[in-house]
């Protein structure tokens, strides 16, 4: 058996590469790596795939017979599930969850007891569990439904507000996912007038033509409704984006960077320091290093960022993709929480999206994503190097090169950044060329 965990848990095709016996082994071999005497029971959670159920079944199986409790939580969101489990002093969070991927996908990702996604060492105990023969027989553990308590989710999030957002005119793209319930409630406790889009959810549309791969949807959809802003998530909730009034979208880096440029005039920024992946434009990097502020680069995936942000003390954190970790509020992405703090820190100071997302001026970005056979062939492929060299060698200083396999996808990314659309889009399309010919 190859290695099980990706950069964000256990994820494939569900029923052929994610089947309910890899995901009963996968809860049983969990609840003998994770649970411990004083802290016996998993909390449990998942999106609105169809799939969500019966995986959701089969794991919950796995982790009683492995002599875990399970508190079921039902459909939330994947940091819902990340708080509830600091909340309810758990061992552990499970959330059953392909996040962005298509509605065929599933899976399956583990948060430790301070909400935190599992380091390599706990992943790897993990996967030698499932491989090893079977434990002996234990009495199963409980299940305890989730009562009131999941409420305190909600009121966390209204309490993480800058200001209230009365006024203010909001559509909320919710992926048909997680959080089509908890968005819109959220902003509108908080008094903005909301209007969700994509918030019926049947099993089968998460993320289709909507959500956080389709930014342009909520920003059409703003313009269309005269509103002020737009918030999009992705089938999880666990990132944002964002439109203004415009049509504009606004994204992970210039949210980022908004937060980080607040955090420091208050004399939060701990550090000086904010933690951003090799994905961050370079527009970003430039206006922290105006501002005095030192960024962290980690590769991509918030997990890489939380790491990132512990092994600093930095207290924000965030991918381009619109994952940002706000270290005071919880361990990992939150969508709902970035929307809190985005909109309201809009709503404290009177001002436009727009003005915010000012203050990173973006260069131009091409990302173009090849279908490979094996993303792991591109380390030793010769050629592919060669022409990233080349690339980069032409931009010099004014543009960027990256070229990186997928953690989630059978993918090779190709990444421009250039003076100009035009230059990024040649670049690329010249590398993604040569990653076709030798590894497609």
């Amino acid at each position: 058996m190859g290695r099980l965990f990706g950069t964000d848990g256990v994820r494939g095709v569900a029923g052929s590469d994610l089947t309910a016996e890899l995901a009963f082994a996968l809860g049983r071999a969990a609840a003998v790596a994770l649970r411990r005497r004083d802290a016996p029971t998993f909390v449990v959670g998942r999106d609105t795939r169809a799939s969500g159920a019966w995986l959701e079944e089969a794991l919950v199986g796995g982790i009683r017979a492995g002599g875990g409790g399970v508190i079921p939580a039902g459909v939330l969101p994947t940091p819902a599930v990340s708080f509830l489990t600091v909340d309810l002093g758990a061992a552990a969070g499970v959330v059953i969850s392909a996040s962005h991927n298509p509605p065929e996908y599933n899976g399956i990702k583990f948060f430790g007891p301070r909400g935190e996604k599992l380091p390599d060492a706990l992943e790897e105990r993990i996967e030698a569990l499932v491989e090893a023969p079977p434990p002996p027989e234990a009495p199963p553990g409980p299940i305890r439904p989730l009562g009131e308590e999941g409420g305190r989710y909600l009121d966390h999030l209204v309490a993480a507000a800058h200001a209230r957002l009365d006024g203010m005119r909001i559509v909320v793209d919710c992926a048909n996912g997680a959080a089509h319930r908890v968005a819109p409630e959220v902003l509108r406790r908080l008094g903005a007038e909301v209007e969700a889009i994509f918030d019926r959810p049947d099993g089968t549309n998460i993320n289709v033509g909507c959500g956080a791969l389709h930014p342009e949807v909520v920003a059409a959809a703003v313009v269309d409704r005269g509103a002020h802003a737009g918030v999009s998530l992705d089938g999880d909730a666990d990132r944002a984006l964002f439109a203004d009034r415009e049509g504009r979208v606004i994204d992970g880096d210039q949210v980022l960077g908004a937060c980080a440029l607040d955090l420091k005039a208050r004399g939060e920024l701990v550090g000086d320091t904010v933690v951003a992946t090799v994905m961050a434009n370079l527009g970003l990097r430039r206006a922290m290093a105006e501002a005095g502020i030192r960024v962290v680069e980690t590769a991509v995936g918030d997990r890489h960022v939380q790491e990132a942000m512990r092994a600093t003390g930095a207290v924000l954190g965030g991918e381009q993709s619109g994952h940002v970790i706000f270290a005071r509020y919880g361990a990992t992405g939150d969508g709902v929480l970035t929307a809190v703090r985005f909109l309201s820190l809009a709503a404290a100071r009177g001002v436009p999206l727009a003005e915010l997302a000012r203050v990173v001026r973006r260069y131009p970005q091409l990302l173009e994503n090849v279908p490979v056979r094996d993303p792991g062939a591109l380390e030793g492929c010769g050629p592919v190097w060669e022409a990233v060299r080349l690339a980069q060698e032409a931009l010099g200083s004014e543009g960027r090169v990256l070229v990186r396999a997928s953690g989630t996808e059978p993918l090779v990314r190709v990444m421009v950044e250039a003076g100009s659309e035009e230059e990024a889009a040649r670049r690329a399309r010249a590398i993604a060329d040569v990653v076709r010919r030798e590894l497609a």
